[in-house]
């Protein structure tokens, strides 16, 4: 199952880094919110990079029902690593992503698990306060409400998560939400987890 993609995005004037923003390694120019999300050993014999958007239900899907057994199966014990790559489908997806990737990196992981199982509450509601909707669980993760609304705000971040977006649909031909890439073969849509660990196993999983 998969979601296409249903809008094309706009996000206004990209100018200059917010301040604030913590810096990869002092002689780049590269800010920490914009280097790889990741979980895993980087010398796993597999690799599967997702494509995923925070307010698709079917990657909510597989992150609530396929991935606890995959982490503990294949990434915990050293076989796979996951790459996220942001593909929002929507505006709140991408403020939602954003604010993700102002979180320390290895609060990443537990906090788009935590959106994913939340979507109910956050994500679909009609004539919802998207901003203070997701604040309550950026604060549950130690978030404060300075550091959200600079993260919330940062057009510069949200740019860069569109430009990527942009990259995977012409270069990886991503046109769908999951979408999963294992070791350069690439695998729409949210499988069960028969069907995924036999990919990943296929793989030298």
């Amino acid at each position: 199952m998969l979601i296409s993609r249903r809008s094309i995005l706009s996000i206004v004037g990209a100018t200059g880094l917010m301040p604030g923003v913590a810096w990869a390694d002092s002689g780049t120019a590269t800010p920490l919110t914009e280097t790889e999300r990741s979980i895993g050993s980087p010398n796993a014999p597999v690799t599967v990079e997702e494509f995923f958007s925070l307010t698709c239900p079917h990657c909510g899907e597989f992150a609530t029902v396929t991935m606890p057994k995959v982490k503990a199966n294949f990434v915990d014990t050293g076989k796979v690593r996951f790459i996220y790559h942001d593909f929002p489908l929507d505006q709140v997806a991408l403020k939602a992503a954003q604010v993700s990737r102002y979180l320390p990196v290895a609060e990443y992981y537990p906090f788009i698990e935590a959106l994913f199982a939340s979507q109910s509450d956050w994500a679909f509601q009609q004539g919802e306060d998207y901003h203070a909707r997701i604040f309550k669980y950026a604060a549950l993760a130690g978030m404060d409400q300075a550091t959200y609304d600079t993260a919330w705000n940062d057009t510069a971040l949200g740019q860069w998560i569109l430009n990527g977006q942009q990259e995977a649909e012409q270069v990886d031909k991503i046109d769908a939400t999951p979408t999963f890439i294992i070791n350069g073969q690439k695998h729409p849509g949210a499988m069960d987890y028969d069907t995924f660990a036999g990919l990943l196993t296929k793989a030298g999983g």
